[in-house]
This record gives C-alpha cells, sequence and structure tokens, in this order.
C-alpha cells in the first residue's frame, strides 16, 4: 500500500494544553519544601502524540493526526499550532469539551518535572472512529496509550496492512498488553518493563517480552539513554550530556527521532543515537511543542 500513501506518519493520540510552572526544587510533602515560590508561569502545548507528530513536521516527514480536541480556546490554540507546524488534521474531531490539560512541575535545578493531568470522557477517541483508508493513508503509524481501544484498532488495521505500527507506552490497565501485541515496534518509558514483566532489569524485561512479541522492541533510559532488543541482540546507546532545562516532550521528540530512522531504514544504532540527540536538544528549551528542534539541531547535538 505504500503507493496510496499520502502521509510518512499518522499519529492517532492525545494533545494537551500546559500550565508550566517553574519551581526551585521538587516539592517534598510534610517538609519546608512543602510550599515553594514560583519563579515562572507560562502556558504551553503539548501532549505525547501531537507532541510527535510536530517534530515528525520538523524532521521534514508529511505528517497527519487523529485525536480529539476541545471547543474552548485551547483547543482552538491547539488546531492552529498544529497547522502551523505542517500537521494534517483532516481526521482530527472537536468536541463540545474543555481540551485536555496539564499542570507541569519542573525543578529549575535538572530540569525534572512532574505531571498533573485532567481529560474530559467526551475527548475520549472510540475505536469507530479509526477508519481502515485513514491508515493506509500513511506509511507509518504512531499510537499512545491514552485511548487504548481506539490506539489497539489503529495498531491492528495498521498491521494487517503492511504498515509498522509504533508507540508512546507509559501506563498499564487491562487493555495493555493487547496493544502491546498489536504495535509492531514498542516504545516502552523506562518504568514499563518492569510493570509489565516484573523485571527490574531492563535488558531481563525486554527478552521477556520477545517471548511474545517478535518486533523491534525498546525502552527509553532517561539520562542512562535509551536500549532496544532487535531480534537477540541487545542495543544500548548512551544519552546526549546536557544540563537540561525541563525534560517535558524529551519522549515525545525520541520517538519522532526514532519515527524518521526507522522510515531511512537506518541502522538500530543510529536511530537509537538520533532519537537521543532530539529528546536532548528538546531539553534545553521549556514546554513541549516549544522544544521540538529541527534536524540541524539533533545534527548539532550529535556532532
Amino acid at each position: 500500500m505504500a503507493h496510496r500513501a499520502i502521509f510518512d506518519v499518522l499519529g492517532v493520540g492525545t494533545n494537551s494544553v500546559d500550565t508550566v510552572l517553574r519551581l526551585p526544587r521538587t516539592p517534598q510533602p510534610g517538609t519546608a519544601d512543602s510550599k515553594l515560590h514560583v519563579s515562572d508561569k507560562l502556558i504551553c502545548l503539548g501532549g505525547q502524540t501531537a507532541t510527535a507528530m510536530v517534530a515528525c513536521a520538523g524532521f521534514g516527514l508529511r505528517a497527519a493526526y487523529i485525536g480529539a480536541f476541545g471547543s474552548d480556546d485551547h483547543g482552538r490554540k491547539m488546531r492552529e499550532a498544529l497547522a502551523t507546524h505542517g500537521v494534517s488534521l483532516d481526521r482530527a474531531v472537536v468536541r463540545d469539551a474543555p481540551n485536555h490539560y496539564a499542570v507541569i512541575l519542573v525543578n529549575d535545578a535538572n530540569g525534572e518535572r512532574m505531571v498533573l493531568w485532567g481529560r474530559d470522557e467526551r475527548l475520549n477517541l472510540s475505536p469507530s472512529e479509526i477508519s481502515p483508508d485513514a491508515i493506509a493513508s500513511a506509511r507509518l503509524v504512531h499510537v499512545d496509550d491514552v485511548d487504548t481501544e481506539a490506539a489497539a484498532r489503529a495498531a491492528t488495521l495498521a498491521r494487517r496492512a503492511g504498515i509498522p505500527v509504533t508507540s508512546d507506552l507509559d501506563r498499564v490497565n487491562d487493555r495493555t498488553p493487547e496493544l502491546v501485541r498489536a504495535v509492531s515496534v514498542p516504545i516502552f518509558a523506562e518504568h514499563m518493563t518492569e510493570a509489565l514483566t516484573g523485571e527490574t532489569d531492563h535488558e531481563r524485561g525486554l527478552r521477556k517480552l520477545r517471548r511474545e512479541h517478535d518486533g523491534l522492541l525498546c525502552v527509553t533510559l532517561g539520562e542512562r539513554g535509551a536500549m532496544a532488543l532487535d531480534g537477540d541482540r541487545l542495543v544500548h546507546v548512551p544519552a546526549c550530556r546536557i544540563d537540561p532545562v525541563d525534560t517535558t516532550g524529551a519522549g515525545d521528540v525520541f520517538r519522532a527521532g526514532f519515527i524518521l530512522g526507522l522510515l531511512a531504514g537506518w541502522p538500530v544504532e543510529e536511530i537509537l543515537r538520533f532519537a537521543n540527540a532530539a529528546a536532548a536538544a528538546s531539553c534545553l528549551v521549556l514546554g513541549a511543542m516549544n522544544g521540538v528542534p529541527t534536524r540541524a539541531d539533533v545534527e548539532r547535538m550529535m556532532a
């Protein structure tokens, strides 16, 4: 179906308007640090899949997005931002509800963050909203795990059509194993291998997941880089050394870099090296979409 593809990548998942609060330290209940002065407050745009699609577009890929926007001002700003970045919204929907939102607490000392989020149930995507022709319009499909059933349908339709599927998996529910099986290249957040397998060692976790999945398996490791299991071969690429400003969106940008390399047919080591550098570059700017780097930014980071 490659000759039918209109887009390089189609993202199915969430978007979010983020209130970012910069703090001198991470709050600690029951201590003097339970009350902290906010040094800055910003409204930034983000969301797992929306940010990944903006990054893909910034890397030169033709990107499209399927997700639900709220009918409020925040939803309008999100739609305008994705369109400005060149992400197609022809299959996205607008619901009579407030847009998905998050409050992000950023530790100015190390760039680490805590995320508190809220989402109206009216924004939930249903599997029936994922059509086979939409899936067939792309060379690759990327899903997150916010609307698990819709994501699983998108992944299943894609694999039936011979289209690769990547993922952003960072939470576990009853449907997560089904979604993992449906995705051809699962990319897990650092804590997910233990949550799914009980293994604290990431290599053992990936090898345990291998028993039920024969595709390329990847786990992001934050400041330690990323690890992948390619067949039986383990590949670990360290992260770039930086002084982060804000790690929000780094995982989303990592996935965009991974998608670029996967579509280009790069070796696994090169895919991880580029994706790590993309994530690192994104950490030098406050906010998720604000921090999306250009390909030139990533290449400078790699150099």
